[in-house]
C-alpha cells in the first residue's frame, strides 16, 4: 500500500541556504513495478522520522522499461526527490556518479526493494554525522538482526562473509547488505579507488575502508528477503571471487594507494585489520613464490662470476631481505617504522637458518653427483628454497611478528601509552577517570 507524504514533516526545510545533511540513493534498474510505492514510502519516512536535512535521490541506470519516466515523475511531484539517469548499468557505477556529485555530508543508500526496515536509518547516519565513524552498514548477520530469508541465500551469504573475514583482514560482519552510508571526506578518497562498477562496489569499499583505518559502524538490522529479487546468484558470486582477487593482490603489491588514506583520515593510532591464517598463507605464498623466482634468477647472474655457494648466499641475502620487508607489511600487517630494526635482524636470523638448508642441499647434491651441472644446481636449490621458504613462514608467524596483548592507557588530555605489561597484572595510579584499552600489536 503507498504511503502518501504528509505535512508532519519533522525534517528541516532543505533550500538553496540549506547544508544538505544526507543524501538517500536508490540505484534502480528496470523497476518500473514498485520504484514509486517504494520511493513514496521512503520519503514518507524521511519526512515524519529524519530530524536532518534530507533529499532522495532516484539513480535510474540504463533502465529499458518505464523505470525512468518514473522517477522523473516522483521528482515533479514530491520534495526533495531527485532523479539522475546513467547511461550504463551498474550499481557500483551509479553509486560512485551519484555520491561524487552529491554536495552531502553524508552519503547513504537503500535497495530499492526497502528489504531493510528504514527504522534502523537514524541509527545508521548518527554516527557519521557526529563524527564518531567513517562508515556504516547494516548487517543481517548480528545476532540481535531479525532476518526472513530462504536458507540457500543464508548460507551463501555467510559462506561469503566468512571468506572474505578468513582471507582479507576484516572485521565487518555483512558486505552486501544494500544498506550503507559514508562520509563525505570518506567518500572523497576512497571512492577513486574503488574499481568495481557492479556489485562487488560495496565489498571493496568497506574492505579499503578497514585496511586504511576508517572507523566502520555496524547496525543490527531487521530484513526480509525479496522473492523477485533479479539479482543472479551464480554470477554474482563468480565476480565477487575475482573482485576479491584482484582487491587482495592490489593490496599486497601496493598497486592500491590504500597509505595515503591512512594518513589523511585514518583513525590513528591503529592497527592494521588481522588476516586469518588463510589469507596470511595466501600472501605469504604469493611472495614466496616471487622471493622463489627471484632467487633462481639472481643466483643464475651470480653463479658464472663467484661459484655455487657464495651465489646461493647472495641470492638469498637479496631476497630475505625484500621478503622479510613484503612479509611484514603485507601478510602480518605492521606499518610504520616502530620495531622494523629488530624484525630485520630477526629476519637475517631466519635467513641464515633458509641458508643451511639450502647450502646443504648444495653440499648433498656435490656429494651424490659429482660434477652437477648449473640446471641442476638451480632445479636442487629452487626445492629447497621451497622448503626453507615453509620454515620461514612458520619463524616468521610464531617468533617475528608474532602477536600479543598489550594494554593501552589512555589519559584524559595527553598521550596514548603502550605499556608492555611482562610480569603480570598492571598497577597503576592514574585517575578513576583514566581508561583502559587492550589492542593486538606485533611483538617487536
Amino acid at each position: 500500500m503507498t504511503e502518501a507524504a504528509t505535512p508532519n514533516d519533522s525534517s528541516t526545510p532543505l533550500d538553496s541556504s540549506t547544508a544538505l545533511d544526507i543524501d538517500i540513493v536508490v540505484p534502480c534498474h528496470d523497476e518500473q513495478g514498485t520504484l514509486a510505492a517504494h520511493v513514496r514510502r521512503l520519503h514518507h519516512f524521511c519526512r515524519t522520522s529524519l530530524p536532518h536535512t534530507w533529499r532522495i535521490t532516484i539513480a535510474d541506470n540504463a533502465s529499458t522499461d518505464d523505470t525512468g519516466r518514473i522517477a522523473d515523475d516522483l521528482a515533479a511531484m514530491l520534495p526533495e526527490v531527485h532523479a539522475v539517469h546513467l547511461p550504463l548499468k551498474g550499481r557500483g557505477r551509479a553509486l560512485k556518479a551519484v555520491w561524487a556529485a552529491s554536495p552531502a555530508a553524508v552519503l547513504v543508500y537503500v535497495d530499492e526493494d526497502l528489504s531493510t526496515d528504514l527504522a534502523a536509518l537514524e541509527p545508521l547516519v548518527a554516527p557519521l554525522l557526529s563524527g564518531h565513524s567513517d562508515v556504516a552498514i547494516g548487517t543481517r548477520l548480528a545476532g540481535s538482526s531479525r532476518v526472513v530469508r530462504g536458507g540457500k541465500r543464508e548460507f551463501i551469504s555467510r559462506s561469503y562473509n566468512l571468506l572474505l573475514r578468513s582471507t582479507m583482514g576484516v572485521s565487518f560482519s555483512d558486505a552486501q547488505c544494500g544498506f550503507k552510508a559514508i562520509t563525505r571526506q570518506a567518500a572523497d578518497h576512497l571512492l577513486p579507488l574503488c574499481e568495481d562498477d557492479a556489485w562487488f562496489f560495496d565489498t571493496e569499499l568497506l574492505v579499503l575502508a578497514e585496511h586504511a583505518g576508517l572507523r566502520v559502524h555496524e547496525v543490527p538490522v531487521d530484513w526480509v528477503d525479496d522473492v523477485d529479487s533479479s539479482v543472479h546468484i551464480a554470477s554474482t558470486a563468480a565476480e565477487d571471487l575475482k573482485g576479491m582477487w584482484r582487491v587482495s593482490r592490489g593490496l599486497a603489491t601496493g598497486r592500491i594507494p590504500i597509505d595515503p588514506v591512512y594518513d589523511a583520515i585514518g583513525r590513528q593510532p591503529f592497527t592494521t585489520p588481522h588476516v586469518g591464517i588463510i589469507g596470511q598463507l595466501m600472501r605469504f605464498g604469493t611472495i614466496g613464490v616471487l622471493s622463489t623466482v627471484a632467487f633462481a634468477l639472481l643466483y643464475a647472474l651470480f653463479r658464472p662470476a663467484i661459484g655455487a655457494q657464495t651465489a646461493d648466499f647472495l641470492a638469498l641475502l637479496i631476497t630475505a631481505i625484500g621478503n622479510t620487508a613484503l612479509n611484514r607489511r603485507f601478510t602480518f600487517g605492521v606499518r610504520g617504522r616502530a620495531g622494523a630494526g629488530v624484525h630485520h635482524v630477526q629476519g637475517l636470523v631466519v635467513f641464515g637458518i633458509a641458508w643451511a638448508i639450502t647450502a646443504g642441499s648444495l653440499v648433498l647434491l656435490h656429494t651424490t653427483v659429482p660434477g652437477a651441472s648449473h640446471g641442476a644446481e638451480v632445479l636442487v636449490l629452487t626445492g629447497a628454497n621451497l622448503v626453507a621458504t615453509l620454515v620461514r613462514f612458520v619463524l616468521f608467524k610464531a617468533w617475528v611478528f608474532r602477536t600479543r596483548r598489550r594494554p593501552v592507557l589512555v589519559r584524559p588530555g595527553g598521550p596514548t601509552a603502550a605499556v608492555a605489561d611482562a610480569a603480570g597484572p598492571i598497577a597503576t595510579t592514574a585517575t578513576a577517570a583514566a581508561a583502559t584499552r587492550r589492542v593486538d600489536e606485533p611483538a617487536a
